[in-house]
């Protein structure tokens, strides 16, 4: 007979992700072991297992229920707003709003992905993609028609609004959610109307 699912096992399957996440990030994904991270968690190392079979498995949670969240927060905008500038502002503040509290699972999302074997990577690495090309449309539908018909152009413009993205929430995190928002509309301001569009004050 199956052993039966606890009422808390979704719960304490989070606690282990957000921990994992910490050690991972913090001692290095290579070197961390299963044990370390049960120790971490206050559980037994035959516990964990009841969990997650290793470590690999154990990345590949964090990252996939990381990326497919905020894929989801993307997709969910994009359906909400029609007009083309609001979406975008609201794109923006959905990712800066979900960057908060989330440095170990960057880490981990620059450092320890290109371990996962290659099936492990293509499910993430679409997630990555489907928000680029979500954001990318979204700039497309705002730029001159020559430019949003420009592939290379368009690509290099949405990254670096990625770029801007990961500027502030690297020297920037402490900011709140305010402060979160205010700069998602000045990035929104930046890449659509240049310094023309930005104002000296809040």
């Amino acid at each position: 007979m199956a052993r039966p699912i606890a009422a808390d096992h979704e719960e304490k399957r989070r606690d282990i992700l957000l921990t994992a996440a910490r050690v991972f990030a913090e001692g290095g994904y290579d070197r961390a072991s299963m044990a370390e991270v049960a120790r971490a968690c206050g559980i037994s190392k035959a516990n964990i297992y009841h969990y997650y079979q290793g470590k690999e498995a154990l990345l590949f949670d964090i990252l996939d229920v990381h990326l497919k969240r905020l894929r989801d927060r993307i997709r969910a905008v994009e359906a909400e707003e029609a007009e083309p500038r609001t979406r975008l502002v609201a794109m923006l503040r959905v990712i800066l709003r979900d960057y908060e509290g989330a440095d170990h699972k960057h880490q981990l999302q620059m450092n320890a992905l290109a371990t996962l074997p290659a099936e492990s990577q293509s499910v993430l690495k679409d997630y990555q993609r489907d928000m680029v090309r979500r954001l990318s449309a979204t700039l497309a539908m705002l730029a001159p028609a020559k430019l949003a018909a420009s592939k290379a152009r368009m690509r290099d413009i949405t990254m670096s609004v990625f770029g801007m993205l990961n500027w502030f929430h690297m020297w920037q995190p402490r900011a709140t959610p305010a402060e979160r928002d205010d700069y998602a509309a000045l990035v929104a301001r930046l890449a659509l109307d240049g310094l023309a569009g930005v104002q000296a004050d809040r």
